[in-house]
Formats: C-alpha cells, structure tokens, sequence
C-alpha cells in the first residue's frame, strides 16, 4: 500500500513496478487537483477527480504474473470503457455540478479521498 510520495524516487530511477507506479500517478493527480481548487478558487474554473471505477481498457493487458489471471478472471465484472466516462460526462457538462470544485467523486457519488490524499 502507498504510503507517501518518494520524491527521491519519484520516475521509479531507483527501482520500478508498475502498479505503484499507477498508484503513485493518481494519488498525484488527486493532489494536483486539490491545489489546482486551491490556486482557482474564486473564479469560474472548478476542479474535481473522478474514480469512474474498474474499467475494461487496455491497461489490465499490461499485467503479469500472477495478477495476469486474476485480472482475466475479473474483467467480466469491469465496466465499459463507454460506462466508465458517464461520471465524468455528468460532472463536466452537469448544470448543478457547476459550482462544485475540489471534491473527489467515486462512480456519480462525492466522497472523501483517502486520507493520504489530505
């Protein structure tokens, strides 16, 4: 489990996995994205993050070893790719979303992001 950026180890030059690497890139953009709330409030501009869920796209392909099944075995259960960007289609183009900014939504619900997200 990911418990603080490595800023040391930031680009994975030291050592590399990819699903902390993943890990490492969205808790990234969740912090982003508080700032980027931070630095706009007052305007017209609003910012949020958005986990769609587990989506079927190209990036499970990318998985190896004993995770290579697994994810075979769990993508029957994954949501489309096209139900997947619904969420994000509702909070862009949503009348009453246009005022809510820097909030993390799950699926079509606002929730509270993990706490190492604070």
């Amino acid at each position: 489990m990911l418990k603080a950026l490595d800023f040391d180890n930031l680009h994975g030059e030291r050592s590399y996995k990819g699903l902390r690497a993943y890990a490492i890139s969205k808790l990234a953009n969740i912090l982003f994205t508080y700032e980027l709330d931070r630095r706009l409030r007052g305007t017209e501009v609003t910012a949020n993050c958005l986990h769609p869920g587990t989506v079927r796209t190209g990036i499970w392909g990318a998985a190896r070893g004993v995770l290579r099944p697994l994810i075979l075995l769990a993508q029957p259960f994954m949501i489309s790719a096209e139900r997947g960007a619904q969420p994000l289609i509702k909070l862009a183009s949503d009348p009453t979303c246009a005022a809510v900014s820097g909030r993390y939504f799950l699926k079509n619900k606002e929730v509270r992001s993990s706490p190492l997200t604070y």
